[in-house]
């Protein structure tokens, strides 16, 4: 009997150490924060996609989300948050795709702090958005000429030597000849922006109608939906903060009339180490 208990007691050992080998050789999940909002979450995604790390079913658009996942060789685990807190969690998880105004904003370089980097001319270029029946509003037309300047693009050119590029392509005087200035002289025209770097290339446009004697109020916000909400209920005259994809899917969920009059530049989304600081556990 003793014998009998005694080649379970090993059986069982020698099952366990096993288990533990199979265990440590698969490892614990590597973990990925990625934006939480539907086009973001997909632009993020089809960055791991590119580069080897997941592969999504045939056919995920600019909607996809995890769970449209169909390969996972590397046991990555998507942790989705709001693009806004990625930067304050990235301590926390093993990779972070983000958004390069807010890592920017977090005192991280896209060009020299990023593992990977987006391609700069993808097709989320961001834009000046209006109310729909707007677009040809003689404030709106200051606005986006202002935004199309030489100014303004050798301004992002300069101030963030590649992780924001223009992609204005014949870059104006900042002016719009249709537009009859001395009617608007006076006048303020009012901008919805994140902080960085909407706010701060506002801040060139800002010179630029102060010449024709208009004053350009930049309202800054964090958030990716009062500041449409408040250009469709006539709050605001304009909006600079997000890309198109977005804005689509935006006007789909909320019911909105916004549309987009101009794009301005494209910020590169980047993959982030955290607790990793190299590629490796990707490969």
């Amino acid at each position: 009997m003793k014998k009998i208990l005694s080649l379970i007691i090993a059986v069982l050992l020698l099952v366990g150490l096993v288990a533990c080998g199979d265990s440590g050789k698969k490892g614990a999940a590597i973990q990925i924060a990625v934006p939480n909002d539907t086009t973001n979450e997909a632009r993020a995604l089809k960055i791991l996609e590119a580069n080897g790390i997941i592969k999504l079913k045939e056919g995920a658009g600019i909607t996809a989300t995890k769970n449209d996942i169909v390969e996972n060789p590397h046991n990555v685990e998507i942790v989705e948050a709001e693009a806004a807190q990625l930067p304050n969690i990235l301590k926390d998880v093993d990779y972070a795709v983000i958004n390069s105004n807010y890592a920017i904003s977090a005192g991280l370089d896209p060009l020299k702090d990023s593992l990977v980097l987006e391609g700069a001319y993808s097709s989320y270029s961001n834009i000046l958005a209006v109310k729909e029946g707007n677009e040809n509003d003689p404030k709106v037309k200051a606005l986006a000429a202002a935004l199309a300047s030489k100014q303004v693009a050798d301004f992002i050119a300069k101030e963030y030597g590649g992780s924001v590029v223009s992609v204005i392509d014949n870059p104006g005087d900042g002016f719009d000849s249709s537009v009859d200035y001395a009617a608007l002289s006076g006048q303020k025209i009012t901008v919805a922006a994140s902080p960085v770097p909407h706010a701060v290339i506002l801040a060139v446009c800002k010179d630029i109608l102060a010449e024709k004697n208009i004053t350009l109020d930049i309202q800054e916000f964090t958030d990716y939906v009062v500041p449409n909400t408040v250009v469709d209920d006539g709050t605001l005259d304009a909006n600079y903060f997000q890309h198109e994809p977005y804005l689509d899917d935006f006007n789909e969920q909320q019911g909105t009339k916004i549309v987009a009059v101009l794009h301005v530049h494209v910020e590169p989304m980047g993959l982030y180490g955290g607790k990793q600081n190299t590629l490796d556990p990707l490969k």
